[in-house]
């Protein structure tokens, strides 16, 4: 099997020829020693942009014995971006505290041919690598940008706002949605983080009033298998997201969510990715 045939076979949850290893993301500054590429280049790992050319992405697939290729296009998230060791940036205080703020929000077009310019690039090269769009619905944009206080209080006292500053994600996400999978993408990945180790950050309920049509809308536009990332315990909306027909869930993390009870609850319908202890 080539690796995007692996891939592709894994996600339709039958048997590959053995396990695919994939990844959403490899850290720059690790990519750099390992390739030898140098030093790594102040704030060079930005997770909201694309960081590797695809002569680096095969390069380092091919070093890794990766069967994907990952390619990165995120709203921008309105937060202080704190600099860190290596170039990397990390998530600080939200943007967006007040419906004032809301004029501050503003998304790269998604009409906009340039946008994707280097994507179908990308796509055109793959060789034999199936090739992951990773993107977010904007939730987890939405809850860092108000903070996450700011965005508790909010559902219950100005509910409004939160649906202001998540439906222009959304609106964006549909439009790229639609876009980028007519390019020759194989695998389409929404990163928005949800929970807790112990249970998701907001309630079943506010995930169904508020979430769950977001992602409808977007399903109506994602023609590629679909897989959902979500760090922490998702398993009270797990159900929810399948009404969605995804294809994967990733990545399951260790130490919030057992992974041999979600493979015999759902493993006949569902391909899961990761459950890899980090720390």
């Amino acid at each position: 099997m080539t690796s995007r045939e692996r891939v592709l076979t894994a996600l339709r949850c039958e048997e590959p020829d053995r396990v695919p290893y994939c990844e959403l993301s490899v850290d720059r500054a690790l990519a750099q020693k390992l390739m030898g590429w140098g030093k790594p280049k102040s704030q060079a790992f930005n997770i909201e942009a694309n960081i590797y050319t695809i002569e680096e992405a095969k390069s380092l697939a091919s070093f890794l014995k990766l069967d994907n290729l990952f390619y990165v296009l995120r709203a921008p998230v309105y937060v202080h971006k704190i600099p860190g060791q290596d170039g990397r940036l990390f998530y600080g205080d939200g943007m967006l505290q007040t419906e004032a703020d809301l004029s501050t929000l503003q998304l790269p077009n998604p009409d906009d041919d340039a946008l994707y310019a280097e994507a179908e690039a990308f796509t055109r090269n793959k060789g034999e690598y199936a090739a992951w769009f990773i993107t977010r619905m904007g939730i987890f944009s939405t809850v860092l940008g108000m903070g996450f206080e700011n965005f508790s209080i909010a559902l219950y006292e100005n509910r409004d706002f939160v649906e202001a500053v998540l439906e222009r994600y959304c609106d964006w996400a549909v439009v790229v949605a639609e876009r980028v999978c007519q390019l020759g993408f194989d695998v389409y990945v929404t990163t928005d983080d949800m929970a807790f180790n112990t249970a998701p950050i907001f309630s079943p309920s506010i995930f169904r009033s508020l979430v769950l049509p977001r992602y409808q809308r977007l399903w109506e536009k994602v023609k590629l298998p679909w897989v959902i990332h979500s760090d922490g315990n998702i398993l009270p909306f797990l159900d929810d997201l399948m009404s969605l027909g995804i294809t994967g869930i990733h990545p399951i993390e260790n130490g919030a969510m057992d992974i041999r009870a979600i493979k015999k609850r759902y493993g006949d319908r569902l391909c899961l990715l990761g459950n890899v202890d980090l720390n």
